[in-house]
């Protein structure tokens, strides 16, 4: 079975949401920014792998579409843990960076749902 792109880099990017987490709490001493990033971190790959076993189509753009906007909220936080001193640069940098990648993955496999389904109507 051929490895999904977006399925392996949602789990890896939840796995290091969820050291961040830790890190976040044990080390900082901050606990709700690090819950807020935590939910939003891990939702999204929870929401990819409910979108590929969804029933249908429009399942599968609906899941895929709340993965995305996760991923925008996570990008939020991450910024906001940066910018606020609990994230240093060399880790903010990192994490930013793979949360951005699976951003654009998710908001290209989006796009492509979103023609595919204009297509869809026209041609019909």
């Amino acid at each position: 079975m051929k490895d999904n792109v977006v399925q392996v880099k949602s789990y890896g990017f939840a796995l290091r949401v969820v050291k961040l987490y830790r890190w976040l709490c044990e080390e900082k001493k901050e606990f709700e920014l690090a819950k807020q990033v935590l939910r939003s971190g891990t939702s999204i790959g929870a929401n990819v792998e409910e979108a590929l076993g969804g029933q249908s189509e429009k399942d599968f753009n609906a899941k895929m579409t709340i993965a995305y906007k996760e991923a925008r909220e996570t990008h939020y936080w991450l910024r906001l843990l940066h910018d606020s001193g609990l994230l240093e640069d060399k880790a903010y940098q990192s994490i930013i960076a793979d949360c951005a990648e699976l951003t654009k993955i998710l908001g290209s496999i989006n796009k492509t749902m979103k023609d595919k389904i204009k297509a869809e109507i026209h041609n019909s």
